[in-house]
């Protein structure tokens, strides 16, 4: 058979990944309206993030940023999608 993975909150990691891109200065709603983003992409983002196991990190690191970062955490699933819209913007 194949892998089991649990997959955490939705509610939480919907947050995260949109607290994630606002830190960074990236409305995922106005990427969305405009078409950088898809709704299939925002899903898997989300999606991605109920897999990871870095939320206890995240939120550390959310918690640390006082001021708009330049980047999203190393760690960071979405820090291709998020530097892309970064650019796009």
């Amino acid at each position: 058979m194949g892998r089991v993975s649990m997959l955490g909150d939705p509610q939480t990691h919907f947050w995260l990944t949109r607290s994630v891109a606002r830190s960074l200065g990236v409305s995922l709603s106005e990427a969305l309206a405009g078409g950088q983003l898809t709704a299939k992409e925002y899903a898997t983002m989300v999606t991605q993030c109920r897999r990871c196991c870095a939320s206890a990190a995240c939120k550390d690191w959310l918690a640390c940023q006082a001021q708009q970062a330049s980047q999203a955490p190393e760690f960071c699933k979405h820090a291709e999608v998020f530097d892309r819209l970064l650019q796009q913007r």
